[in-house]
């Protein structure tokens, strides 16, 4: 990797901001797809309207301009500028280089393709060579079986299994907690 390596682009998609006249309507049919919604939230699913969507983008942008221990990207195609999904650094903590990461693909026609890996890819290499962290971890239920093996392949373990952590459809699941710490990330992107 060299210094002229792009940090938010890759070949299939560019990490990028808010679009707020695109995006809420985008976030809001997201938020009808249930399936989605559990896979990416420990909340209850809840559709928005547009509005709503709007409404919380708004804020999340705000909210980013006050904490600085947060980087929020969305996800676009590159061929189209398409939104099609997330990539969230959170709960940074500066003293000791960590961070939480998510990341989701909202749009269905995208998953499988291999936009998520190259985002994530992308967002761990800004998380490490860029700001500098020293761990990130990734809180996933033990449903989610494509974000298990996207964040394994990258190189992240899970460390700690919360039992029963989380109640859908009447029964309970498991959060799984993965880490990676930036050696090993380094190890893993040679």
């Amino acid at each position: 990797m060299s210094i002229d390596t792009p940090l938010f682009e890759g070949r299939l998609v560019r990490l990028g901001t808010i679009d707020h006249e695109k995006d809420p309507a985008i976030v809001s049919a997201w938020s009808h797809d249930t399936g989605f919604m559990r896979m990416m939230y420990l909340e209850p699913a809840r559709p928005l309207s547009t509005w709503q969507a709007k409404k919380k983008l708004e804020e999340l942008e705000k909210s980013l301009e006050e904490d600085k221990n947060a980087c929020h990207f969305r996800i676009r195609t590159l061929a189209e500028e398409r939104l099609i999904g997330f990539a969230e650094l959170t709960w940074i903590s500066w003293s000791n280089g960590s961070a939480f990461v998510r990341l989701g693909i909202g749009a269905p026609e995208e998953r499988r393709k291999g936009c998520g890996r190259e985002a994530l890819a992308l967002l761990l290499r800004y998380a490490f060579s860029e700001l500098n962290l020293h761990r990130l971890t990734a809180v996933i239920q033990e449903y989610n079986l494509p974000a298990i093996g996207l964040f394994k392949s990258c190189g992240f373990t899970e460390e700690v299994r919360r039992r029963q952590a989380l109640e859908r459809d009447s029964r309970r699941w498991d959060l799984l907690h993965f880490g990676l710490l930036a050696a090993e990330w380094k190890e893993n992107a040679r």
